[in-house]
């Protein structure tokens, strides 16, 4: 490695942390502010509890800040490096020397795929293990409230249905779960029978709901209703609090995701579902693009021109940024009786990485 590229790297990494600290506190700060009095509701709690629990729940949501800000993170990393060149004058002297700028990005680009994998690693195998921990609000940071569960389907089919959900003591309280078989119609189902407790707690140990007085009915079926002891359901206490809401399955892996999908859920479930495992695939290609609309525009000779440089390149990253945004919500809505998630997801990757391309090629070197 040339003492160039260990040099770009070195400032690329300095403008890096700084960015990641940067960008993440300042989200964290924004949100602590806004959400302040949700940590103290509670007013059996010290104040040193209070500041445990807001550490533990920020803390644990690290890896999902720098999932929303990777891309965005390496074009203000990228600003750092090459305006500290332009800055002292080193670009001209590279040019001088007989070195194209166009060699100057390589060492950004490798250590940016580099970052990408880490985005990619981040999404598909640290926030999916935290996601139940993840969805909890600033009032119930160690998830000991109850809530209700309503109608959350499973691998076979079935709907689970429970009053109260105790997340502390792993248990459905009065729980219905409606059993169900797939009509000829897509997304269509007919149910079958039913099962019903006074309490469903869940076996870690043999991944299943143990029914307290539980009892099958089915529909067809002119006999009583017979003893049932036991449930298996891929949905547990950690699918629980992610399933119970359609936003939450963002927090999904691709795999999680690709499983449900399996399921045949209603039409606009699976589209919101096609929706959230293309994003899988585009977001770090799209952070990409982030850094190849702005490496181009950062790239200037001039100290004077740094600062409109700067701002056309947060401007066209915005623009990106934004346009992803609009899309996704795009992604779940039907046109003409149709819905196409994977064209909206895919378009920012249509309409930016053209001029990615371009601004690349028509670089002043």
């Amino acid at each position: 490695m040339k003492i160039l590229d260990k040099y770009i790297i070195k400032n690329f990494l300095t403008g890096y942390l700084i960015a990641f600290f940067v960008l993440i506190g300042l989200r964290i700060i924004i949100e602590l502010f806004v959400n302040l009095d949700e940590f103290s509701e509670n007013e059996k709690l010290g104040t040193l509890q209070v500041v445990a629990n807001i550490t533990y729940f920020y803390g644990i949501r690290i890896p999902l800040y720098f999932r929303d800000f990777a891309g965005m993170i390496t074009v203000v990393a990228t600003a750092f490096t090459f305006g500290k060149m332009v800055r002292s004058g080193e670009l001209i002297a590279v040019m001088a020397s007989g070195v194209s700028l166009k060699r100057l990005v390589v060492p950004v680009f490798v250590i940016a795929l580099l970052m990408t994998g880490l985005f990619v690693i981040d999404q598909e195998f640290i926030i999916p293990p935290l996601a139940d921990k993840l969805v909890r609000s600033e009032d119930d940071v160690r998830g000991e409230k109850s809530y209700g569960v309503r109608f959350i389907n499973d691998e076979h089919g079935s709907l689970l249905f429970a009053q109260t959900f105790d997340s502390k003591n792993s248990a459905l309280n009065y729980p219905t779960i409606l059993l169900r078989k797939q009509t000829n119609r897509i997304g269509v189902w007919e149910v079958t029978g039913w099962i019903s407790a006074d309490k469903a707690v869940y076996n870690h140990q043999n991944l299943r709901w143990d029914l307290i007085n539980g009892i099958r009915s089915d529909k067809t079926s002119l006999s009583a209703p017979i003893p049932f002891y036991s449930y298996t359901s891929d949905v547990g206490p950690k699918e629980l609090p992610v399933r119970r809401k359609a936003e939450n399955k963002s927090l999904l892996s691709w795999a999680q995701l690709n499983r449900l999908s399996n399921q045949k859920n209603k039409i606009k479930d699976q589209g919101q579902l096609y929706a959230q495992m293309q994003s899988h695939i585009t977001d770090p290609i799209i952070s990409l693009v982030m850094l190849m609309i702005s490496v181009p525009i950062l790239i200037c000779r001039d100290p004077k021109t740094l600062k409109t440089a700067v701002m056309f390149s947060f401007t066209a990253t915005t623009a990106c940024f934004i346009t992803t945004f609009v899309s996704k919500l795009f992604a779940t809505e039907a046109f003409f009786d149709k819905m196409i998630p994977e064209f909206w997801v895919w378009l920012p990757v249509f309409i930016f990485l053209p001029v990615a391309v371009i601004e690349l090629d028509s670089m002043k070197t």
